[in-house]
């Protein structure tokens, strides 16, 4: 990637209007971590903490997703986070006009940075980028593939917050991706 190339991309998202949350923002929420990430997290859409730094997964989600980062032995700079929407919508709802208005920036993000690993946050950022796929109760943990790479669907930290039954599932789903990350990143090294 480079680094004139990111930054037209970062400007063009900074700067678009396709759908009524560009007018609604106080930033876009565009990416967080390293040149070249070895994974990259997908989440589905800035909250209020994000909408006001212009960085993703900065709240208690956040938190929550940079804990497990460590817990699999990988540094910020090598992973990457973005989102399905770059703008933050009313009520955490994910409106399919601006999912669909930002696909491009998802896909041209994703192509940018070419992680030899993906890992979707939550239902909606797994239904996005596998359609096919089970719903995210059966799905998560489980390594699928997009674009001919690995692709590991998680529940979204948030919901393991707001439902803390939920936290062994969360570990259990954190060490299958870990086994995903030595298998793959044993490959590309």
């Amino acid at each position: 990637m480079t680094t004139v190339t990111w930054h037209r991309l970062t400007r063009a998202i900074e700067r678009c209007r396709r759908c009524p949350l560009g007018h609604t923002r106080t930033h876009a929420v565009v990416y967080r971590g390293g040149e070249r990430p070895s994974v990259v997290f997908v989440g589905e859409a800035p909250g209020r903490a994000e909408d006001a730094t212009g960085r993703p997964f900065v709240g208690a989600s956040g938190r929550r997703l940079d804990r497990a980062i460590a817990e699999l032995g990988l540094r910020m700079d090598e992973v990457g986070v973005i989102n399905l929407v770059k703008c933050r919508p009313p009520e955490n709802r994910l409106p399919r006009r601006s999912v669909l208005a930002c696909r491009p920036f998802l896909e041209r993000q994703l192509e940018l940075l070419d992680p030899p690993v993906i890992v979707t946050l939550g239902r909606h950022a797994l239904a996005e980028l596998v359609p096919d796929a089970p719903p995210i109760t059966q799905a998560a943990g489980r390594e699928r593939s997009w674009n001919r790479r690995p692709l590991v669907p998680l529940l979204h930290p948030a919901a393991v917050l707001h439902n803390p039954k939920l936290a062994p599932r969360w570990a259990a789903d954190l060490d299958r991706l870990g086994a995903v990350l030595r298998r793959v990143l044993r490959q590309t090294l």
